[in-house]
């Protein structure tokens, strides 16, 4: 759904906690590309539906047959369908995970793909992977150590054990915790102050932040001096110049 430049993705499968099914995997590679390309969206909402976030892998399915398909193809259609996390990261718009439930194993990664989290009190986050013996995937392990450190993220990936809501705020994994029925409404203003923010901006940030997680401190620099003289030519850098002369709030149109 689309409202006032915000795009809100709603992982449908409640019956399951939204575990991943092809389709859901299918619609999140087609859907976030053209997102991140189109004009009029400015922030995009992850969440899932019903008493969920994300389950991640689908246990049960697992459980019930394996898969005859020979490793190396098996290795590309995962790693195919892992794009989601790096879409979730790279494209040019905050991205914000509206965590309204369990996250687990690849849907918790999901959410840490995010630029920011946001979760209801009754949220909760578990790796998962351990727990039925797998090592993990969608870039959990990356996105975990740069949010918590490598020592941390390697204990709740070891051990699988749980996070509440406010366990997870006070290790630094979310942004904020709310009461359930404030939820929609506290990341509805968030992704609102952000869409109506400097949207070119904003999106060169994110490529900033994301470069300086792996690349040099010479190699930021240089990025950053490129993307500081862009923005410098925008219309939203004039109006906010205009605005603070004049002592009135700027009025941003992301262009």
């Amino acid at each position: 759904t689309v409202t006032d430049r915000v795009a809100t993705l709603t992982l449908n499968r409640p019956d399951r906690l939204n575990a991943f099914s092809t389709s859901i995997l299918d619609g999140l590679l087609e859907a976030l590309p053209r997102l991140g390309a189109d004009p009029e969206i400015a922030v995009v909402i992850l969440t899932g539906a019903g008493r969920g976030f994300c389950a991640g892998g689908d246990v049960k399915s697992m459980a019930e047959g394996s898969s005859q398909m020979g490793v190396e193809d098996a290795v590309q259609r995962l790693r195919g369908r892992m794009e989601v996390s790096r879409l979730l990261h790279e494209i040019p718009k905050p991205t914000i995970a509206m965590v309204n439930g369990p996250a687990a194993g690849a849907g918790l990664a999901m959410a840490l793909a995010c630029d920011l989290r946001i979760a209801s009190e009754s949220a909760r986050f578990i790796t998962a992977f351990a727990k039925v013996g797998f090592s993990g995937d969608f870039g959990g392990s990356y996105f975990l150590s740069k949010l918590i450190g490598t020592g941390k993220a390697r204990e709740l990936y070891y051990t699988g054990e749980p996070l509440d809501a406010a366990q997870a705020l006070a290790l630094g994994l979310l942004h904020s915790v709310v009461p359930e029925f404030e939820l929609l409404e506290a990341t509805t203003a968030l992704a609102q102050r952000l869409a109506h923010g400097p949207g070119i901006a904003l999106g060169l940030m994110k490529q900033n932040f994301n470069a300086a997680e792996t690349g040099t401190l010479s190699e930021l620099l240089d990025l950053e001096a490129l993307h500081q003289i862009q923005t410098a030519g925008t219309e939203d850098h004039l109006e906010a110049a205009r605005a603070f002369v004049d002592k009135r709030p700027p009025v941003f149109k992301g262009r």
